[in-house]
């Protein structure tokens, strides 16, 4: 199932921090190129509706998009969501590395986003780290980067929000 959002090309940083300890715990790229994917190494979101290859979430529609920080916003955790527009060049060779890298072990989300990110043209800055916070900050000093929090205050049993998802079929 493939999706083309209308938007700009752009490149999509989710950061999930722990509200407590402000700490990073998790680390997703959402790529808007010929198709619109969320590259989500080593992450638990899944559904049977929704397909995924080796980490990479396939067709994001803007109810998916929705879907997707909800599940990983919550009491306990929010997500900081940054958007870089981009050449169309730059998102395609985004999109065809997430798709070509494979599935990540644990603990590597940020280490394989920040390997792909520093890749890219105008990326060659970025520095490979395992932190999910440090690859936020990296990110955010790129000139044109739009940042923004997503908070809600449910139940740290994020299963919930999966089992209310009901796909719509693409048109």
């Amino acid at each position: 199932m493939r999706y083309h959002h209308d938007g700009p090309p752009r490149l999509t940083l989710m950061t999930m921090r722990n509200v407590g300890s402000g700490r990073g715990a998790h680390t997703s790229l959402m790529v808007n190129a010929s198709e619109r994917v969320i590259w989500d190494p080593a992450g638990s979101f899944k559904h049977p509706s929704i397909p995924e290859r080796n980490d990479v979430i396939i067709g994001v529609t803007p109810q998916i998009e929705e879907y997707y920080i909800s599940y990983h916003s919550r009491a306990t955790f929010y997500t900081v969501v940054q958007e870089l527009d981009v050449s169309a060049d730059v998102a395609e060779r985004a999109l065809r590395a997430v798709m070509s890298h494979g599935a990540v072990q644990k603990a590597n989300c940020a280490r394989s986003t920040s390997a792909i990110l520093k890749s890219l043209p105008g990326f060659e800055h970025i520095r490979v780290t395992f932190f999910p916070e440090t690859l936020e900050t990296q990110f955010g000093k790129l000139p044109g980067v739009r940042t923004r929090e997503v908070r809600e205050d449910d139940s740290d049993d994020n299963a919930q929000v999966l089992y209310q998802i009901q796909v719509s079929p693409l048109r």
